[in-house]
């Protein structure tokens, strides 16, 4: 009851009609309030004239007189809100009839043109903290520039008789999940860093910009990131058309085959997942006892890939050689040796021990036959 009482006061209150009329239309459209007022301005009820009340005198600035009392009708309220709304909903047609009785049509909105969608993406950033940038000033005091080298690597010997001993380098905590990402903004469409123009009509680009202008990281670079810092730069190109950047030279990844075999055999590369699993099974099928005393051997492989595994003291020459195999399974068929650096010796008797052999925290060369 008192939903329909809120109805038919509304209803009153829209159309100035009488309560007993406005109880009439409620009740044939079943108390549902938009049905029955189109059937009161159906029937010519839209005729009855409002009258707005006029502002009280001490609202009224000085130098103006009063003035006549606004009457209007409810369609002049309806038709000036549609002018309001009609950037945004596109052009309204009418099919059939006339206004007040045929179907009414609206288009498609107007679509934004590049320069007011790129203008959409920095307000919505702005808005939710992003801060404007000055590329001269962040040069100037910049320091998250990488460090060439911040691993850690083996002192080598002076004499034979001398063990090479690891030296740690510096550690950089989760630095290398860090992502860093420039979005270019572009007169037809934007780029990430150096990679190809995406269209800003593309469907499949749409919630990436949304994530934009809503002032959140994409997800595509978020699972890039892996769980770190992402670091977005917009740079604001709008005026300008898309310039395929320069290619960058990449040194060769490929394939190749040793010289001075009779029968060189190709080394090929296995995915970068698959060889992590088998350097992973390779690394658990070496038992090591913690109680016995531990040394770590690094084995420069072949094919320019590098191991570092620990070891017991009393594990053989030819563990090493197992654990190669296992790590790199394309070797199983290769003939190969295992050689000292510095100075440069096979390993001909592989029962040895790593301690007998004095290759206690050793570097470990192998090499084709």
């Amino acid at each position: 009851m008192a939903d329909r009482e809120e109805a038919l006061r509304e209803f009153v209150a829209v159309t100035g009609a009488e309560e007993e009329r406005a109880r009439f239309f409620l009740e044939s459209a079943g108390w549902d309030l938009q049905i029955a007022l189109a059937s009161f301005y159906e029937d010519g009820g839209d005729e009855d004239i409002l009258t707005l009340p006029q502002p009280t005198p001490s609202s009224i600035s000085r130098g103006t007189g009063a003035s006549d009392h606004r009457v209007t009708s409810f369609r002049d309220l309806v038709h000036a809100q549609e002018e309001d709304d009609e950037e945004e909903e596109g052009q309204r047609f009418y099919a059939g009839g006339s206004e007040r009785s045929g179907q009414q049509i609206v288009g498609p909105p107007r679509k934004k043109s590049p320069n007011e969608l790129v203008e959409d993406l920095f307000k919505g950033a702005k808005e939710h903290g992003a801060v404007a940038v000055d590329r001269t000033a962040k040069s100037g005091g910049e320091t998250s520039k990488p460090k060439p080298f911040a691993g850690g690597g083996y002192r080598l010997g002076a004499t034979p008789e001398e063990e090479s001993a690891y030296v740690a380098g510096e550690r950089r905590p989760n630095s290398s999940q860090d992502v860093h990402v420039v979005l270019k903004l572009w007169k037809s469409g934007f780029s990430l860093d150096s990679g190809e123009l995406r269209s800003y009509q593309d469907p499949s680009n749409a919630q990436f910009l949304d994530d934009i202008r809503r002032g959140e990281v994409p997800a595509e670079l978020r699972r890039l990131a892996r769980g770190g810092q992402v670091n977005l730069d917009m740079e604001d190109h709008r005026d300008e058309d898309y310039v395929k950047p320069k290619s960058v030279f990449r040194a060769f990844t490929g394939e190749g085959q040793k010289l001075g075999s009779t029968a060189p055999q190709v080394m090929g590369t296995s995915s970068p997942a698959q060889q992590a699993e088998n350097e992973a099974k390779a690394s658990s099928a070496i038992v090591i006892d913690e109680s016995e005393p531990v040394t770590n051997i690094q084995i420069r492989l072949a094919d320019g890939g590098r191991l570092v595994q620990k070891f017991n003291h009393s594990h053989r020459i030819r563990d090493i050689r197992l654990f190669i195999v296992d790590a790199r399974p394309a070797m199983a068929a290769t003939s190969f040796v295992l050689m000292t650096t510095f100075p440069n010796k096979e390993l001909t008797d592989e029962n040895q021990t790593l301690k007998e052999a004095n290759l206690l925290n050793a570097v470990i060369v192998q090499r084709l036959t």
